[in-house]
């Protein structure tokens, strides 16, 4: 399959006024303590992801991907530095200033799809609307669910989907705020070849034609090579960037990084 990935969606054009970075992360670093020791998870970490974009974070285990992850969608503090949605710096937000941005202005997809059984396929993915007492947009709503496939499925409860189909109402519900963006931990984790490349397909897409933008943690290197770039992480700093990524090259890479 090929990408024009120097195409850039309508949705993406920057004014003045606007950020052109969805997240950016300045000098972040984490420590986690236990007694007297700490460990430091992040280490002054400078990184932006601009606007319609789709970056694979990846490095070996240990080296800072969940906590990066956290950080940049707000369920972590750093200890140090800033992190910045759009135009908000995150770090100084009360709790509950935190929670209605992460339901408003962030889309997760996690390895459990996390959906709710006795709703259906319409209603998971309208609940973080019902949530925040919003209005459901029909129009963008049937947009959404065209987009991953489940148009004729609505009705539908997620013991009558697949894997693939639950983790598409997963995505279809991280989407559904029109969120700044889409952050995916390990999205096709649970999922077969089959089924894994449909979701990244899926990925693709919402960043080529709907302008999204998606920050995906994974340890695969064919999943990262959907992105139209990778960002290691090793030791919980930055260890270089990798544009246009196939596999191979995300192979090599991770292996000189100590992940096989």
């Amino acid at each position: 399959m090929t990408r024009d990935r120097s195409r850039r969606p309508v949705a993406q054009a920057e004014t003045t006024a606007e950020s052109p970075y969805a997240v950016r992360l300045d000098s972040v670093s984490k420590e986690y303590r236990s007694g007297k020791n700490a460990v430091r998870a992040l280490d002054a970490v400078t990184v932006g992801f601009p606007r319609g974009t789709f970056t694979a974070v990846m490095g070996p285990s240990g080296s800072g991907k969940s906590t990066f992850l956290n950080c940049a969608a707000g369920l972590d503090r750093p200890t140090s530095g800033r992190v910045v949605l759009g135009d908000t710096e995150l770090s100084s937000r009360s709790e509950t200033e935190l929670t209605q941005l992460r339901r408003d202005r962030i889309g997760f997809v996690f390895q459990a799809y996390n959906l709710l059984g006795s709703l259906t396929v319409e209603e998971n993915v309208t609940l973080p609307l019902r949530l925040a007492d919003r209005k459901t947009d029909q129009a963008f709503l049937r947009e959404v669910l065209t987009a991953v496939g489940l148009g004729e499925h609505v009705k539908r409860r997620p013991s009558e989907l697949s894997g693939g189909q639950q983790q598409r109402v997963a995505v279809a519900r991280a989407l559904i705020t029109r969120p700044e963006v889409v952050v995916a931990d390990e999205p096709t984790g649970a999922l077969d070849t089959r089924s894994s490349r449909q979701v990244l397909e899926l990925l693709r897409h919402v960043v080529d034609n709907m302008g999204q933008t998606v920050l995906m943690v994974t340890h695969d290197p064919v999943a990262a090579s959907f992105a139209d770039s990778v960002v290691f992480l090793a030791d919980g700093r930055l260890a270089g960037e990798l544009a246009r990524p196939i596999p191979e090259q995300v192979a090599s890479r991770l292996t000189h990084l100590g992940e096989w």
